[in-house]
């Protein structure tokens, strides 16, 4: 089985791709959505232990999280220290699933796959990407989203540049949502020829 690591900066259109990897027929993970999962367990006493006041009615809230750790390198390596082993659990267990049922690819959506070292547990990087312009236009349309705000999340990102330039494949959401789903078609074709080697692993 093919492992597929898709990733990409903020509003590139990483949610809009990972939706046409799954139409298409390719299972994905959603690292986002096991974080949100995660923090909805009672495993995330941890997290208000950490950050006290976080959690309310048995949820972590997201907007008082990101108060107590953004733009704090060493709040966010303590959250991360929490939150990662439960995702990688869930991540490894939804491969061993796509595996047991016979899938040719599996994509597992990390949004901080360079950040993490991911790269090096898939078997393709694929990279989404728009622009800058279309970047900093798309997340500063998103509710909440401001100019400072912006940048402290990019300052956690690896440059989108450099994300390119590592990648295996490039998915551009520029155009049209019918381009963008062709590409991604595209793409499973090809990847569905190849074999995999990281189920076991990644």
């Amino acid at each position: 089985m093919i492992v597929a690591g898709l990733t990409g900066s903020i509003a590139m259109g990483k949610s809009t791709v990972g939706r046409f990897f799954s139409e298409l027929g390719a299972p994905v993970f959603d690292a986002d959505a096991a974080v949100r999962a995660f923090y909805r367990s009672e495993d995330a006493q941890a997290v208000e232990a950490a950050f006290p006041g976080v959690r309310v009615d048995g949820d972590v809230d997201r907007g008082r999280l990101a108060a107590a750790t953004l733009g704090n390198p060493e709040a966010l390596q303590r959250l991360e220290a929490i939150v990662h082993p439960d995702v990688a659990r869930r991540r490894r267990d939804f491969l061993a699933a796509a595996a047991a049922t016979g899938r040719r690819v599996a994509v597992v959506d990390i949004p901080l796959l360079f950040e993490i070292g991911g790269e090096k547990t898939v078997d393709v990087v694929v990279v989404v990407s728009a622009g800058l312009d279309a970047q900093r236009r798309r997340a500063l349309s998103r509710p909440g989203m401001t100019a400072a705000k912006l940048a402290a999340i990019l300052s956690r990102q690896t440059p989108d540049a450099e994300k390119r330039r590592r990648a295996h494949c490039v998915i551009d959401t520029s155009g049209p949502y019918s381009a963008t789903r062709g590409q991604v078609a595209a793409l499973l074709r090809a990847l569905a020829a190849v074999p995999g080697r990281r189920a076991a692993d990644a």
